[in-house]
């Protein structure tokens, strides 16, 4: 079972990775039970902003993990572990050290989603399930 967010944007939380109330970070706090989510072109210059920091944080994980889930459906951690030792040789990387990755790498496309409809609409709202 997933947990979703529609309106404007629509998508779903990645399980085990990514919070309900991951919006929150990109400047506007969302409502207990369904969290929902009003973003306006007032709040462009924070979205943004927390994209910049996401992709800041990720550094050269963003190219790798974006290369990573380059046509493909679906992934574990084991895969993505195996290609990025294999990537970046000899590092060795662990469960716990991808998922802060991953973390960081769901929420850049959930800040994307929300700017890019910023920029088509002038606004952006929807509902985050708990």
């Amino acid at each position: 079972m997933g947990r979703y967010f529609t309106g404007d944007i629509e998508g779903k939380f990645w399980f085990g990775v990514q919070d309900s109330t991951d919006a929150d970070y990109f400047g506007v706090q969302g409502e207990p039970r369904f969290y929902h989510y009003y973003f306006s072109e007032d709040d462009k210059k924070n979205v943004h902003r927390g994209m910049l920091e996401c992709d800041r944080t990720l550094g050269k994980y963003r190219e790798l993990i974006d290369e990573f889930f380059n046509n493909r459906d679906s992934y574990n951690d084991k895969m993505l572990l195996e290609f990025l030792d294999e990537k970046l040789s000899p590092k060795k990387h662990t469960e716990e050290g991808i998922r802060y990755y991953l973390e960081w790498y769901a929420r850049l496309n959930l800040g994307k989603k929300i700017y890019d409809c910023i920029l088509k609409q002038g606004e952006c709202s929807f509902e985050a399930e708990l």
